[in-house]
């Protein structure tokens, strides 16, 4: 038992020293960040004081970061007006019922201007049905382009041409069939969001199809020859080799495409005048108040910190489905 003392006491020092090891180690990764920024923060800082606009001087991070808390401010505020609003037509329709038990209460909706966070949403379900859009066409076709050369053959050249195009170049033709074929006198969505949705579905597209069919075609050959030993039907072999051997491959398509959707929505809702937050950007730019470059910085930030949030909750959802678990959070 007396022998057993100092080795107990030699692996707590190890263990101990692995610990100090570790701390070390991860101090430098989540300092430098902090450093990064606060460096970023006081070059803009001094670069900001530097440069006179004709709305004003150029907004430094403490005009931002006050703009920002009015942001909010506004948002409360016409909430407390929505609330109120629906308070007052309640009680009227209450009365009104009241007076009259055959009276059919009529409901009307708050008419007041979209705050910031309300574009926020409204830009978050625009990209949100683009990039559905693009990915239910996208991942077959990459899947099919995948199987077969021909069908890639075939394919090729559309990717190619098409591939490079600006939005700025397909909003005009969306917006033209848009309003050629989405006639209603009581349409479900709005024509600028449609509009919007499509022109982000036609820019992420090309993404997730070309790495679909790069993750298909470079299935591992011996996975095939499983599936042609067990005389897999076509449909079974996509299902139950195919998916799964190319879900990471699948997934870099899908990020990109996000990533891409979210960028093209900022200047689709700009043209289209969706409410978002590219329409935000606009209006304050075109508002021209000594205000407005500070607001505007507040969306830039906010539209970076929400693709960076979108890019990392792809990376989550791959983790969850994959078969890699090793795809890190990089």
């Amino acid at each position: 038992m007396s022998k057993s003392v100092p080795v107990v006491s030699h692996i707590g020092q190890i263990r101990g020293k692995n610990v100090l090891g570790n701390i070390m180690s991860t101090v430098p990764k989540l300092l430098m960040p902090v450093v990064g920024i606060l460096l970023f923060l006081a070059i803009w800082n001094v670069v900001a004081k530097n440069i006179d606009t004709s709305l004003g001087q150029f907004p430094g991070p403490a005009q931002v970061w006050e703009q920002t808390f009015t942001l909010i401010d506004e948002h409360s505020a016409q909430r407390e007006k929505a609330e109120a609003f629906y308070a007052r037509q309640e009680d009227r329709n209450a009365a009104r019922v009241a007076k009259d038990p055959t009276y059919e209460p009529k409901i009307r909706d708050f008419t007041g201007a979209p705050t910031f966070f309300d574009q926020i949403w409204t830009s978050l379900y625009t990209v949100m049905v683009g990039f559905f859009i693009a990915s239910i066409v996208a991942v077959p076709v990459g899947i099919l382009c995948g199987l077969s050369k021909s069908a890639y053959s075939a394919m090729n050249p559309l990717i190619q041409i098409f591939k490079p195009v600006s939005p700025l170049a397909w909003l005009p033709l969306v917006t033209m069939v848009v309003s050629a074929v989405y006639v209603s006198d009581d349409p479900m969505f709005s024509k600028s969001f449609i509009t919007s949705a499509f022109t982000v579905s036609l820019c992420c597209l090309w993404p997730t199809l070309i790495n679909t069919a790069v993750g298909v075609s470079n299935i591992d050959s011996d996975l095939v020859n499983v599936s042609k030993v067990l005389r897999l039907k076509p449909l079974s072999h996509v299902q139950k080799i195919v998916l799964p051997a190319s879900i990471p491959m699948i997934f870099t398509g899908l990020r990109l495409s996000l990533g891409i959707g979210w960028m093209v929505l900022i200047a689709a809702e700009m043209l289209a005048q969706n409410p978002g937050l590219g329409k935000f950007v606009w209006d304050e730019f075109q508002n021209g108040s000594s205000e407005s470059l500070a607001r505007i910085m507040v969306a830039v930030i906010t539209i970076g910190l929400i693709g960076f949030l979108l890019d990392r909750l792809m990376l989550s959802v791959q983790r969850l489905v994959s078969w890699d678990k090793n795809a890190a959070l990089r």
